[in-house]
């Protein structure tokens, strides 16, 4: 089925889970390319290029719109930012967490939806067991490598019982089917 995939994925960890966030809302449907300048752009609004939620918040809307934000992720970095001066979003304190009550916490953030939490998961927090059956190329990595031609809710019910088999590593193998999908 996949030949010549000779790629490895090495795990890239990291305990910033607030600044994951952020950059997370900020690549979200966008071209790799676009989100480096974009995210070029909103670090350099910042002292070290850290975008601390007090210097987040007070920036205004307009500068966020200037740099490349839509209307809508401007609202939502700021979201992220009042979120961790309330709450505690530590590396440690989630670690502690499943990964449901995980997205059940972050979620309260107005504009972090489920794929976005998984995406936490997955990648900043190494996550290996997280399966994200909403994310488009991984429909149509699925859909093309087992000849799948169902839609919608009979798709991700297919799609999980598929990957039920991957228990417990249902993170790496997503990862192969971007790769894939990338090939």
């Amino acid at each position: 089925m996949i030949k010549n995939l000779e790629v490895q994925i090495r795990p890239k960890p990291d305990t910033d889970i607030y600044h994951s966030l952020l950059e997370s809302i900020v690549s979200q449907q966008l071209s790799t390319k676009v989100v480096q300048v974009i995210w070029r752009r909103f670090t350099g609004l910042f002292i070290d290029g850290y975008p601390d939620a007090e210097s987040l918040l007070i920036k205004e809307h307009e500068v966020l719109r200037g740099i490349g934000l839509s209307n809508s992720k401007a609202n939502y970095v700021k979201n992220v930012a009042e979120f961790s001066l309330k709450n505690d979003m530590s590396f440690d304190f989630l670690q502690q967490k499943r990964d449901e009550e995980i997205i059940d916490y972050l979620s309260q953030i107005k504009g972090v939806g489920r794929w976005t939490v998984q995406m936490i998961l997955m990648f900043p927090m190494d996550r290996p067991n997280v399966f994200p059956v909403d994310d488009l190329g991984i429909q149509n990595a699925m859909k093309k490598l087992y000849g799948l031609e169902l839609e919608k809710k009979e798709l991700k019910l297919k799609m999980i019982e598929i990957a039920s088999g991957w228990h417990p590593y249902r993170s790496l193998a997503t990862k192969y089917l971007w790769k894939y999908l990338g090939t």
